[in-house]
């Protein structure tokens, strides 16, 4: 007999029974201790979010006060067409604009390049209906660039032609100088994200500086360009200070004239919708560029991009195309605007600005503490479901800045005067 198996008193040890295998927790936790699933929380936001844009689209069949068809047969033919030349000649400019800039700035060494880093991103800072205030007091007839010409030429106001900046293509000049840093700080860290290593190996075949630009450095940014250019896009069809100041006809005008002046709601509910149908092609556009981004390089593994130094005459013109969006976009018209506030006389002190400025800052303050807080939190609950429920209310969450604020307003509107027009035909009722 074995001697493991022999008992100290030299009897046989009886053989250990094999023990059950332990059972598996059962991952099912008690009611009382199962976790409330956040993805119901984070779809009533994004419900709630998207109730605005449920009363634009419910009413695009409904039958209002006529308008409709008087509307479709005068005016909303120039509301697509302005709508369309903003889109394209706003399009190209922040596309040149931003690509061009965030290109020499990462690329290249010239004087100026240190500061223009992050100037460039300045006019931003500024609305763009308060830049087409500015400019159109400094180019108007009276201003003073066409009152110093006609000073230096001795030209009469009818002698010569000078450009209207209330015009379409003023409106493209100023949205593409306000709006071209979206193209600009996207392009940029696309450009800073790729590895010299390929831009070297096209320089080894043959291409030249700007030939490796066009063929390897632009389309591995594309995707960063085309997302920056439609966020421009729509902030230009969201746009209604500007254009309305312009006298540009465009669908947030339109709504404005027909809710206000026509009185007829569903009719602006349909003009809000067809916008709607621009908004979601950007979407679709923005969309579209990112699933075509299958070599969209990211990685830090290789050597990083060396600026080479400029020379000369390409030198300064680099610095100048730099310096002309940051002055367009910037140094005029605050410079203009300060000005204007120097020969105007006004005290900014008074109660009506200093009411003014307490009301911004108040509706800037709690806007931004309630943006901060829900976007955590659906950022949150997406980071720690990961279910598609929560992923769908992120999506219908970030929809707000694609969607113009007039169409948000319309469809907030549409709701708040539904049950106000009920009970107003409820109470005429009970008096008769």
């Amino acid at each position: 007999m074995n001697a493991d198996m022999v008992s100290s008193d030299g009897g046989p040890q009886p053989r250990p029974q094999p023990q059950p295998a332990p059972q598996p927790r059962s991952r099912v936790e008690p009611r009382s201790r199962r976790r409330f699933p956040l993805a119901y929380v984070s779809a009533g936001v994004a419900a709630l979010f998207s109730v605005p844009l449920l009363g634009v689209v419910l009413n695009v069949f409904r039958e209002g006060q006529g308008n409709w068809p008087h509307l479709v047969s005068t005016v909303l033919p120039d509301y697509v067409l302005n709508s369309l030349a903003l889109m394209f000649g706003v399009g190209a400019g922040v596309v040149i604009g931003g690509t061009g800039t965030a290109w020499l700035v990462v690329m290249c060494r010239f004087p100026g390049r240190r500061l223009f880093e992050w100037m460039l991103v300045l006019p931003l800072a500024i609305p763009a209906y308060v830049v087409a205030y500015a400019y159109t007091d400094l180019l108007q007839h009276a201003g003073p660039v066409q009152t110093l010409l006609r000073d230096l030429t001795g030209l009469g106001p009818r002698d010569y032609w000078f450009p209207n900046i209330r015009s379409t293509g003023g409106a493209i000049l100023v949205f593409s100088a306000v709006l071209y840093p979206y193209v600009y700080l996207l392009a940029r860290t696309a450009f800073l994200q790729q590895s010299i290593c390929a831009l070297e190996v096209g320089r080894t075949l043959g291409r030249s500086p700007w030939s490796a630009f066009t063929s390897i450095a632009l389309p591995l940014a594309r995707p960063a360009i085309v997302t920056g250019m439609a966020l421009a896009l729509m902030e230009t069809l969201a746009d209604f200070g500007t254009v309305a100041h312009f006298g540009v006809p465009t669908f947030t005008t339109g709504i404005y004239r027909t809710w206000y002046s026509m009185g007829d709601r569903v009719a602006a509910a349909q003009l809000a919708s067809v916008l709607l149908a621009f908004v979601f092609a950007l979407l679709v556009l923005e969309q579209w560029s990112r699933w075509r981004a299958r070599f969209h390089e990211t990685s830090r593994r290789w050597q990083e991009i060396d600026p080479y130094q400029l020379h000369g005459w390409r030198a300064w013109l680099a610095t100048a195309f730099c310096a002309g969006p940051l002055v367009i976009g910037f140094v005029a018209p605050v410079g203009m605007l300060l000005w204007m506030a120097a020969i105007g006389g006004h005290d900014p002190l008074t109660a009506r600005y200093l009411e003014l400025t307490a009301n911004s800052a108040t509706l800037a303050g709690i806007t931004a503490v309630l943006a901060v807080v829900l976007a955590l939190f659906l950022a949150y609950v997406a980071r720690i479901e990961r279910s598609p429920l929560a992923a769908s209310a992120n999506r219908v969450a970030s929809l707000g800045y694609a969607i113009p604020g007039s169409v948000i307003a319309v469809g907030i509107l549409l709701h708040v005067a539904t049950p106000d027009n009920a009970t107003e035909r409820h109470s005429r009722h009970t008096s008769r």
